[in-house]
């Protein structure tokens, strides 16, 4: 029987779900093994779409950050469009978007296209996860049940990081790269089937009116600072940024100011004087950026140094990603006996040690070393983020968890281009400014090299002999001294994750 009516649910109830709750569950893991499987991904398929599409560096960085880019400035407004119209209503919606615009996206004859593509997939992609989330905050009341069904939500998502470099890894091996898009499509349509049949529509029961000079306000905070944060990592600091940062930051204080007095505000600003929320919410943006960072440079460098394939480089990752799977699910029954103050900052020390290891990794002969420090980053970043969602989502009222969800998803989508901007960019830089170009590579292909590591080795490949050896060689020393630096870097962010944990989280256990 499909389920059409609204819940209203408040943490006062805390009723036990049986089988069917359960069930609404393994139905909302869809859309999030999607979404991680396509973030994953997109980053061993990127070698093959230089390749193919002949992208600059600036557009290399985009066809990964236009997605977070655009679906972090519209992730509030979705998320309270969600709360009002209805969390499931927001989530078949953006199912239907998504596969379409994905399918669409395969075929993209340019790097532009492509581009275009992957914003247009952020749009309906805003509309899924903070629909997940938010339902997951609905339907699981007692809050046992919904630590453990966090812990699943967070466990799906590394599994789909998990699951995509293998499928991913089979399809670019077999297919074009224009395969990775089009698993969108076996994976929503179940969705659109089964959730009107399990899952329960839910919304706020007092939502207020829509405020457009709310959302107008929302992105253009967001938009301008996430686009402000790839300029200074690409071009550097300039005119634009200042620029970019300050009309960021004006929109923001409005946006707050408007907030702070409205009778039903779009956004609750209360909630960030909540010392668990918004010491969570760094939590995992820093965390996150130190993860995509360390997955944008590894996949190139078990593929385009150590000389792996696409799926061999996923088959190299699995058990780091099984390893934050089974931290994640661990750290439940022990987070009811150690306060998040300790537990999360003794969980990252993991990862901090798994970047110390990958700084110290260099050179073809590393796979192993390189295996070990991604399985020590997995445990500690799995622990984490398990603790930290749940207390996002337990710190706001369940009339508003899709708000709560959408700003907990902002901060991983933030995250998100930070790491690529930032780490990636930060890494390029030093690349760039290291490679020695080998005397008698013709200018043309010297500049190509000089742009990325898949460039030097498409050049070195074209030249041949001793001459294309010697550039393939000077990449190679190139690229992981930028490795080291960018590792270094992610350490540190880690680091000051584990402090602000220590000094935000508070001292009860989550029982």
């Amino acid at each position: 029987m499909t389920i059409t009516h609204a819940i209203p649910v408040t943490e006062a109830t805390g009723v036990r779900v049986g089988r069917r709750g359960w069930f609404a569950l393994a139905v909302l893991m869809l859309p999030v093994l999607l979404v991680s499987v396509d973030n994953t991904v997109l980053s061993f398929a990127l070698p093959m779409i230089a390749s193919a599409l002949e992208p600059t560096s600036v557009q290399q960085l985009w066809i990964i950050d236009a997605y977070p880019l655009v679906l972090a400035a519209l992730l509030v407004t979705m998320g309270t469009l969600g709360d009002r119209f209805g969390r499931r209503r927001m989530l078949l919606i953006g199912a239907t978007g998504f596969a379409v615009v994905s399918a669409v996206s395969a075929f993209a004859p340019t790097a532009a296209w492509l581009i275009a593509g992957r914003a247009g997939m952020a749009v309906f992609g805003a509309m899924l996860m903070p629909s997940t989330l938010s339902l997951i905050r609905s339907v699981f009341t007692d809050r046992t049940q919904r630590r453990l069904a966090i812990a699943i939500w967070a466990a799906m998502f590394s599994a789909g990081a998990a699951l995509g470099p293998i499928v991913g890894g089979f399809l670019l091996e077999h297919f074009a790269w224009g395969s990775v898009f089009l698993m969108a499509v076996p994976v929503l349509v179940p969705l659109l089937v089964l959730a009107p049949l399990f899952v329960p529509e839910s919304r706020d029961p007092n939502p207020g009116r829509i405020d457009p000079i709310s959302i107008v306000l929302s992105i253009g905070a967001m938009l301008p600072v996430v686009y402000a944060i790839k300029q200074l990592s690409v071009e550097g600091f300039g005119a634009t940024v200042i620029v970019l940062f300050v009309a960021g930051v004006l929109f923001g204080v409005l946006f707050v100011r408007r907030q702070r007095h409205a009778d039903v505000p779009m956004l609750d600003m209360a909630l960030f004087r909540r010392p668990a929320f918004t010491g969570a919410l760094l939590v995992n943006l820093l965390s996150v950026i130190a993860l995509v960072g360390f997955l944008f440079f590894v996949a190139q460098h078990l593929q385009l140094i150590i000389g792996l394939s696409p799926m061999q480089s996923g088959l190299a990752l699995l058990p780091s990603l099984v390893a934050m799977i089974v931290a994640g699910l661990i750290v439940v029954p022990i987070s009811v006996r150690v306060p998040p103050r300790v537990l999360v900052p003794a969980a990252l020390l993991f990862s901090v040690g798994g970047y110390v290891g990958i700084a110290l990794t260099t050179g073809p002969d590393t796979l192993w070393p390189t295996v070990l420090a991604s399985v020590s980053l997995g445990i500690g970043i799995g622990m984490a983020e398990t603790v930290s969602n749940e207390l996002i989502l337990s710190s706001a009222p369940a009339a508003k968890a899709g708000a709560a969800s959408a700003v907990s998803e902002t901060a991983y989508e933030l995250g998100t281009v930070l790491g690529t901007s930032v780490i990636g960019g930060f890494l390029t830089a030093v690349y760039r400014t290291t490679i020695a170009i080998p005397d008698g590579v013709p200018v043309g292909i010297a500049a190509e090299a000089r742009e990325t590591l898949a460039g030097a080795m498409n050049a070195a490949g074209e030249l041949g002999g001793a001459l294309g050896a010697t550039l393939r060689e000077a990449a190679a020393v190139a690229f992981d001294a930028g490795v080291g630096a960018a590792a270094a870097t992610g350490a540190v962010l880690v680091a000051v994750a584990a402090v602000v944990a220590a000094t935000t989280l508070g001292g009860r256990s989550t029982r």
